[in-house]
């Protein structure tokens, strides 16, 4: 239908757009973020707000109301920022807290501990007694479990504290959250709600993954995500953030490459990094002039980051899960960087996105950028 073609609502920076589209997505509009076109970076530098034509009357009240559409409270809370760490009171927790502390105190941000445990009426049982009955017992089961997850988060929480008093990490503001559900359910759900800035989540050793291929809880939310996520394996570095000097971005020399790395330069503004851009693209999805397109990219990220260091290699797709795992344990570099796109759940089904793949593959930490 004609009024379903997509049309330029403003041109704005990415941190400016991204506003505009939380809040237009908050009042039912869909937003499709474009921004740089590779094969001329300089044209134009800022990102496109397109929305659907019928949808426009809608999204210029909205916009033009704006303070209407966010109280003040929101905003005060946007501004704090606050960092996601799912904990499920494992070592590998407490080593995702430790990193997000130290990223908390460099963004001045908050942190917010969530554990979700799964209640009886989420699992697939079947009951022959008397509902009413069932139903007493199972309010009483969710009950205790809540109380248990109560406790063993104050014990996760104490040992926090213990680490601020002996200076092992610096002291950040942090809040709790004990949630009923399943807990990648319950992470999005959250994530969907109050927007942090990012989730940090430690993730089990390669070979034990593979144990959890299905359900995993970080590869779904990972999937399905959409602010930042940073993954912390059992093998990560405690000096991870203090040490962070090499990135390696895996690009895909398109417009989503620059929204990622746009983000990456604001996740970690301070950071003299050097980044090695690596196309893995399909060569069916390569652009007309891969080469030109990539010296283009170079270009661009060193004329916009003038803090990072940047140079270019390729990599065989096919050949970049068997890389990673040769490589695993003395890694050139710090932390994989990547865009990951929003795929429907058949998609994701049949070809799960390249973090889901190098989760499962390879010990890395990661940062993945929803695009």
């Amino acid at each position: 239908m004609e009024s379903d073609r997509l049309i330029t609502l403003a041109i704005h920076t990415f941190e400016r757009a991204l506003s505009v589209k939380a809040l237009l997505e908050q009042e039912g509009v869909s937003v499709v973020l474009n921004n740089v076109n590779l094969s001329d970076p300089e044209i134009a530098a800022g990102v496109r707000v397109r929305i659907k034509e019928s949808d426009l009357p809608l999204a210029l009240r909205i916009v033009e109301n704006r303070e209407m559409f966010e109280p003040a409270e929101v905003i005060a809370a946007k501004s704090r920022g606050r960092i996601l760490v799912p904990t499920d009171f494992s070592a590998v927790s407490l080593k995702a807290a430790r990193i997000a502390m130290k990223l908390a105190a460099q963004w001045g941000a908050e942190i917010e501990f969530l554990y979700a445990f799964i209640p009886p009426s989420n699992r697939d049982t079947i009951q022959l007694s008397d509902a009413y009955d069932y139903e007493l017992a199972d309010i009483d089961t969710t009950r205790r479990m809540s109380r248990d997850g109560e406790q063993m988060m104050k014990r996760f929480t104490d040992k926090v504290r213990a680490m601020v008093k002996h200076g092992e990490v610096p002291g950040v503001k942090f809040t709790t959250v004990v949630a009923e559900g399943i807990p990648e359910d319950a992470i999005l759900a959250y994530t969907r709600e109050h927007k942090p800035q990012m989730i940090v989540m430690g993730t089990r050793a390669a070979d034990k993954k593979e144990l959890e291929l299905i359900g995993s809880v970080t590869a779904e939310v990972l999937d399905n995500c959409r602010v930042p996520a940073i993954t912390i394996p059992e093998n990560a570095l405690e000096n991870l953030i203090e040490g962070l000097g090499k990135l390696a971005f895996l690009c895909n020399l398109d417009q989503e490459d620059i929204l990622a790395l746009d983000a990456i330069y604001r996740l970690f503004p301070k950071s003299r990094l050097h980044v090695t851009l690596l196309h893995v693209a399909p060569r069916r999805f390569l652009p007309s002039n891969p080469k030109g397109a990539m010296e283009n990219l170079l270009s661009y990220c060193r004329s916009h980051y003038p803090a990072y260091e940047f140079e270019v290699r390729d990599v065989e797709p096919k050949n970049l899960k068997a890389d990673l795992v040769k490589l695993d344990g003395h890694l050139p570099f710090d932390m994989l960087c990547m865009p990951n796109r929003h795929k429907n759940a058949i998609a994701r089904v049949f070809n799960p996105g390249l973090a889901h793949k190098i989760l499962f593959s390879a010990d890395v930490p990661m940062a993945v950028i929803p695009v």
